[in-house]
């Protein structure tokens, strides 16, 4: 299944004019099969929204601001960094944020928001309904009305209230992978692209990476172009005239992954430095929805030599996969005569933390980062702090709890 899945996704992100110099023959063979089945899910989503456009499907809505994190292709987008950063935000204001995560693949995504919010008063709920899900924890926590700030002349996100707390009272949600979860109405859309990979070959699943049109960007309040570290600037601007074809007054702003630090598998609380894998041989080793980011933010911390083990999104690793590590371990410490380091990321690490300790006598290393919003074109972290500050007071006052 594992190598099945590698197949298709090399289909789907090899652009139709490369398929002859790229593709095998089985892979070309799998082609038609998927073109008729990216047909029969067009169709399935084209009825899905129709039903929720005539209100024959209703979408539920909290008694807070919502604000929805979301993407148009699989994986690799910084769905779930963004969420943190916005959750992040909130806090520094007194606002107490419930996050809303459907779980998929061992709730790695969700594991990892829960050990890095910690401690806050944000909450993280986990469940495919997501609306039962919030009901659940309003009912226990209770909400806050913004607009008890807004209304009386003082805007809520003011130096004042910036050191403020509303204790465990919930002030706004966020929705993780909220674009497709058309059951619970939002306030604000957000929607994440991979600049390494913004559309993939421009297909719908599971031909292609789509898991919309790209006239699904018109629902779209802001795009966050993810990666932009990574992407030469003439891609930025191709991705920004594809955006721009759909919504020509859209707000698009930018985004990195900034590597923090290490953590050891076998030790969290062991915090090392990124001087680590200096000069050293890394084994990168990833089940995440776009491996390429990951591996050229070791690659830029200067170590000897890089190779890598990439697996499908979430996939568990299980004791065959330990092997497969250890061999390809093995191979690169007769070859180099030093002992190689595993690097993983926090999601890999959060969703399967008991075996990637099995690795022993290796050293596993969790690369620790954090979401920026990078400066582009005039575009920087204040302006988006202001576009989120501006639209929830905007529709703070339209909620009464």
């Amino acid at each position: 299944m594992e190598k099945l899945r590698r197949l298709v996704s090399q289909i789907a992100t090899t652009p139709p004019s490369q398929r002859l110099s790229n593709l095998s023959s089985l892979q070309f063979s799998l082609i038609p099969l998927l073109s008729f089945a990216s047909s029969v899910y067009s169709f399935a989503l084209y009825i899905r929204h129709r039903l929720y456009h005539f209100s024959i499907f209703r979408q539920h809505r909290l008694p807070v601001p919502v604000i929805s994190v979301g993407n148009l292709t699989w994986g690799g987008n910084g769905k779930t960094p963004m969420v943190e950063y916005i959750a992040r935000w909130l806090l520094d204001f007194g606002i107490s944020p419930l996050i809303l995560t459907r779980g998929y693949g061992g709730a790695d995504e969700a594991k990892m928001l829960q050990r890095h919010l910690l401690g806050t008063s944000a909450k993280v709920g986990v469940g495919a309904n997501r609306a039962a899900t919030a009901a659940t924890i309003l009912e226990r926590y209770g909400c806050i009305n913004l607009c008890g700030s807004t209304c009386s002349g003082r805007p809520f996100f003011s130096k004042e209230t910036q050191t403020a707390s509303y204790s465990d009272k919930i002030g706004v949600a966020i929705l993780d992978d909220g674009m497709q979860h058309l059951r619970l109405w939002r306030d604000l859309e957000i929607v994440m692209v991979n600049g390494m990979m913004p559309w993939g070959n421009n297909q719908l699943l599971p031909l292609g990476p789509l898991r919309e049109p790209l006239a699904a960007l018109g629902r779209a309040d802001v795009v966050v172009v993810h990666h932009a570290d990574l992407v030469a600037e003439e891609n930025i601007e191709a991705i920004l005239s594809t955006v721009w074809k759909v919504n020509n007054s859209l707000p698009v702003f930018f985004s990195k992954m900034a590597p923090s630090y290490f953590i050891k598998a076998a030790k969290t609380s062991c915090v090392i430095s990124l001087r680590a894998v200096y000069d050293a041989i890394v084994l990168c080793v990833s089940a995440i929805g776009f491996a390429e980011s990951f591996v050229q933010t070791i690659l830029k911390m200067g170590p000897k030599h890089v190779d890598r083990l990439d697996f499908s999104d979430h996939h568990l690793f299980q004791t065959k996969d330990i092997n497969v590590i250890r061999i390809r371990l093995k191979e690169l410490e007769s070859e180099f005569a030093v002992q190689p380091i595993v690097v993983v990321t926090e999601k890999d690490y959060d969703r399967a933390p008991e075996v990637l300790k099995d690795l022993n006598p290796y050293q596993v290393l969790v690369l620790c980062s954090r979401l920026q919003i990078v400066p582009y074109k005039g575009c920087t972290e204040d302006s988006f702090k202001k576009f989120l500050r501006q639209h929830l007071e905007i529709s703070s006052a339209s909620y009464i709890t």
